[in-house]
């Protein structure tokens, strides 16, 4: 295991996410506005490819999930760089904050330019209707039941109610125009790959073990050697063997007669990160974008 270099080159594109773009592209001109999601703690790793296409110039907002769990320091750095480019970027943090009035707020001033312009068309005004996407586990059905305050409900007899994308009524005003989780046909950079399985929006089953494993370990020394410290005792990663020894021994990851479980350990270092025991952390920095 020493010297361990990642093996697996990953591509995750099932057939239902390709359908969803094409409906996607259908319905674009019954929605007004798009809700794209990101995960805070991969700013860059989790923004969505080869939608401006389909989006067209629909005005966008994106919403920074899981702020709080995040390095922010380092997410705000896209943050500041996504809105020189001119976007609206709203970090939140939807289990315990309040991010329901920032995201209304803005969905307002967006609905009040829609119906002046239909006013001077001679239309009647409309409540504002929402596209939400972003990649698999971003938070959205979190976001969805927030904005709605209650369960939501379903939206029926309107264009837009399929199997793959569903219309929900979240309030009086709004209604969004849900899809499923989203990624691209395939991963030109295979960092940014490790990373969305890192957080849980590559399905598990199709990366491997060990090497999730020593990405996590070569990223979080790289980026935040002080939390391996911390955490197991580890102070650098020259050795795996040595390194996965440490972490069976601190940790309890061990078979009988006290030998180190290495896919014990392999399961610990990934749940370990996304339940955020190893901190707060984005997982991109800012050099990523060059």
């Amino acid at each position: 295991m020493e010297n361990r270099q990642n093996q697996t080159n990953i591509n995750w594109y099932p057939g239902h996410m390709a359908r969803t773009k094409k409906e996607i592209k259908e319905k674009i001109n019954l929605v007004d506005l798009v809700y794209e999601l990101i995960d805070a703690r991969m700013p860059l790793s989790s923004k969505m490819r080869d939608m401006d296409d389909l989006l067209g110039d629909k005005p966008r907002i994106l919403i920074m999930t899981k702020y709080d769990l995040c390095d922010q320091v380092e997410t705000n750095k896209f943050i500041q760089y996504y809105q020189k480019k001119g976007n609206i970027v709203i970090p939140v943090d939807l289990k315990n904050g309040n991010p329901v009035q920032q995201i209304m707020n803005k969905s307002h001033e967006i609905l009040v330019m829609m119906n002046e312009q239909r006013k001077r068309k001679g239309m009647k005004p409309r409540n504002i209707r929402a596209l939400i996407i972003g990649v698999p586990n971003v938070g959205k059905s979190t976001l969805i039941n927030r904005l709605s305050g209650k369960k939501a409900t379903m939206v029926g007899n309107k264009p837009g109610v399929t199997k793959m994308l569903s219309w929900i009524r979240v309030n009086k005003d709004i209604e969004l125009l849900d899809t499923p989780g989203l990624l691209w046909p395939k991963f030109e950079n295979q960092k940014q790959a490790f990373v969305l399985a890192s957080l849980s929006s590559i399905k598990e089953e199709i990366v491997d073990k060990e090497d999730l494993a020593i990405f996590i370990l070569k990223t979080i020394y790289t980026q935040y050697p002080n939390r391996l410290k911390e955490r197991y005792g580890v102070e650098n990663i020259d050795d795996f063997d040595a390194v996965y020894t440490k972490i069976g021994q601190r940790r309890g990851a061990l078979m009988k007669g006290g030998k180190v479980d290495y896919e014990k350990v392999n399961l610990l270092l990934i749940r370990d990160l996304k339940e955020g025991y190893l901190g707060k952390i984005t997982l991109d920095t800012f050099e990523d974008l060059s």
